[in-house]
């Protein structure tokens, strides 16, 4: 969702800049990374305004597979991006690498004040904005290692945070520790929220268990994307299964499992505890929810049947764009969202504010409209320009870096 983030030197490239334009150097666009990040928008408006999986049907099924997938594939790309800003294949060093690392912190600033802007609509959406610009500094200082290191880390921190969440929400339920630290918080006050704690911790996007997408992320931006896509599909086919269906034996194999999640959750359906939201929200900490894979449960099974569909995903859209032009074209509208995927992704929750008081509409109606009206916006924009107005905002503001010595 960084602002033109996929731009940087690759094989494919985008449609002809504008004539104003034509004598501005000359860029290469990651089109499959575009079309990535522009299905991830269209998966976080079908979660948001789509209609409700719980009352089934086709829509409501296709609706689901959209949920948390989307947002996870979002922070997959937070790292991508993050290599590109500091520097891809190699990691820019000396005074550009530093001028690199001051862009990043600029834009996680300003990422960061939308998030906050966003929330104080109160519109009952999880705005994920606040979450990706901490992710985008806690990330960075990793932007110099390797593929295989980065690899490596993301797999440590999936197996151990969420593990380490999972004690620290147990803490925070038998003790009043988190109490003090909202009360002496300004975030908290100044958005009326749990501040910190719930951005690091009981929010829907707690940093500890998101952050392995971004080093994930950062990973394959690290790759060779014209020779690892093939590889990159399978692995994540291969982690996915691993992740919702490792949920679905450990649940089988467990005693008790499926009641105890039935008995301690909000009246969802404990059966579609390996994969579906459907599930419902837990009710209070307890262990056997670890099992669970559902999206947002925060579990290390959860976040590897993710970063699978994530992986397969973004394979999907590097080798279609590049094997079939026919697909390239036809999907055009979705790649120009992802050229200006905050703006957008900021429009709707804007326009969700200033059409409904409360009550989400949950159409399909609903959904199509705003679908169509983006694409609209997208294809027009970025014919006539680099970036989308947001985009515009974070790069004018990111150039203060260039006063680094």
């Amino acid at each position: 969702m960084a602002p033109n983030s996929s731009r940087a030197g690759g094989t494919l490239t985008g449609p002809a800049r504008p004539a104003h334009l034509a004598t501005a150097p000359t860029t290469h666009r990651l089109i499959g990374i575009d079309l990535a990040r522009g299905l991830a928008v269209l998966g976080m408006y079908a979660a948001h305004l789509g209609p409700d999986p719980m009352d089934g049907g086709t829509s409501g099924f296709l609706v689901e597979t959209a949920y948390g997938r989307a947002s996870a594939l979002f922070a997959l790309l937070a790292g991508f991006s993050l290599v590109l800003l500091t520097g891809r294949p190699e990691p820019r060093t000396g005074r550009a690498g530093r001028q690199a690392v001051g862009r990043v912190v600029i834009r996680a600033a300003v990422l960061f004040a939308m998030g906050l802007a966003l929330v104080a609509l109160n519109t009952q959406i999880d705005v994920i904005l606040a979450c990706y610009a901490l992710l985008f500094l806690l990330a960075l200082p990793l932007y110099r290692l390797r593929a295989a290191t980065l690899t490596v880390i993301a797999a440590a921190s999936a197996l151990v945070l969420p593990q380490d969440l999972y004690l620290i929400k147990v803490s925070i339920e038998e003790g009043n520790w988190s109490d003090t630290v909202i009360a002496l918080d300004p975030l908290a006050k100044i958005t009326d929220s749990d501040g910190f704690i719930e951005i690091l911790f009981t929010g829907a996007y707690p940093i500890l268990t998101w952050i392995p997408f971004v080093i994930a992320g950062m990973a394959v931006a690290r790759l060779d994307l014209t020779r690892v896509r093939g590889r990159l599909a399978l692995t994540g086919v291969g982690l996915a299964v691993l992740g919702y269906g490792g949920s679905w034996l450990a649940l089988h194999l467990v005693p008790n499992a499926y009641a105890t999640i039935a008995a301690r959750t909000d009246g969802g359906s404990a059966g579609s505890a390996w994969w579906s939201d459907t599930v419902g929200e837990p009710d209070g900490v307890f262990r056997e929810w670890l099992l669970v894979a559902a999206p947002h449960s925060q579990t290390t099974f959860s976040i590897v049947g993710s970063t699978g569909v994530a992986l397969a995903v973004l394979a999907g859209c590097l080798i279609a764009v590049d094997r079939l032009p026919r697909v390239r074209r036809l999907a055009a509208p979705v790649t120009a969202i992802g050229m200006m995927s905050l703006t957008v992704y900021v429009a709707h929750i804007v326009g969700i504010w200033a059409l409904w008081d409360e009550e989400l509409p949950s159409s399909l109606f609903a959904l199509s409209a705003f679908t169509v009206a983006a694409m609209l916006l997208a294809v027009v924009w970025t014919r006539l320009f680099r970036r989308g107005p947001l985009e515009y905002l974070v790069h004018n503001a990111t150039t203060l870096a260039n006063r680094i010595k």
